[in-house]
């Protein structure tokens, strides 16, 4: 980064006109592009195991899914700030901005929906006990979503960075608890209950934050409720998504990781988030 001079529309207009309308072919060092992306630094990082040709297309989804992980956590973290800050326009254009990540992240889905048992076995012996499972950044993004569970963040021990991010972020507020305590401050009639307690503890769904987003449909506050709910959808399509892809390269085999592999997904699927914001609508 420290190689890339910054530009005005000015110098670039002027550059233009001295290249007489093509673009610049020669550059001291590398090009500014590929100093900004990283290019050499991401083509590296694909250390396939074996020679099964099929493993290059899983290797590289799976990194481009953690990327957009990181992405996640980094955009919620900051929704959540605009929240305290009672700042509900730019948090609402923060967590629309997530839902079009997750788009693209669920998309990434696509490349793998090719891949059969038998190609799937060229490999996955090699992996040894490798598991999506064991995705640090994956699991940051369903606690930053209310997902949490202490015994989840346990194989992350040896790694003393990633385990003490996922030891803080199981005793932060989540998106969900910052948007409740958003509502709280903003006349809204939320339980004590939901907005000091516990939050390494699952949230317990309550029957009066239901009543509270029914209300919140029927004021200001219903664009900051049908955000959540494009989120909440796109993160169940994500998991949809990645029980199918399972289901269709291994079918009911045991995960990798240790767990009972597809049934393990099916009972993940069924902790919602947000819980009150679709229970609510019977109330409409």
């Amino acid at each position: 980064m420290n190689g890339i001079q910054q530009r005005t529309e000015q110098d670039r207009a002027e550059r233009a006109r001295a290249n007489e309308g093509l673009p610049t072919l020669g550059f001291d060092s590398v090009t500014p592009y590929d100093e900004y992306v990283g290019t050499t630094t991401l083509h590296r990082l694909q250390h396939t195991v074996t020679d099964a040709p099929e493993e290059l297309a899983f290797l590289v989804t799976t990194q481009v899914m953690e990327l957009y992980f990181g992405l996640l956590r980094s955009e919620w973290r900051l929704a959540q700030r605009q929240l305290d800050d009672d700042d509900a326009d730019a948090a609402i254009l923060t967590i629309k901005r997530t839902v079009r990540h997750f788009e693209a992240l669920n998309a990434a889905w696509a490349s793998l929906s090719w891949l059969t048992p038998a190609q799937f076995n060229h490999f996955r012996d090699a992996l040894g006990e490798a598991s999506g499972f064991q995705s640090a950044a994956y699991r940051h993004v369903e606690f930053l979503l209310g997902n949490k569970s202490e015994a989840l963040i346990r194989p992350h021990r040896r790694n003393p960075e990633a385990y003490a991010e996922l030891v803080e972020a199981l005793s932060r507020p989540s998106l969900y608890d910052s948007v409740l305590a958003f509502l709280a401050r903003n006349g809204h009639d939320v339980p004590k209950e939901a907005i000091e307690r516990d939050f390494a503890a699952d949230y317990q769904p309550d029957p009066r934050v239901e009543a509270v987003w029914a209300e919140v449909y029927g004021g200001p506050h219903a664009p900051l409720a049908e955000a959540l709910t494009d989120l909440a959808e796109q993160f169940s399509d994500w998991r949809y998504r990645h029980l199918m892809a399972v289901r269709r390269s291994m079918g009911a085999k045991p995960g990798s990781g240790g767990s009972s592999g597809l049934t393990w997904l099916e009972r993940s699927m069924r902790r919602e988030i947000f819980p009150e914001l679709w229970t609510a609508r019977t109330l409409m």
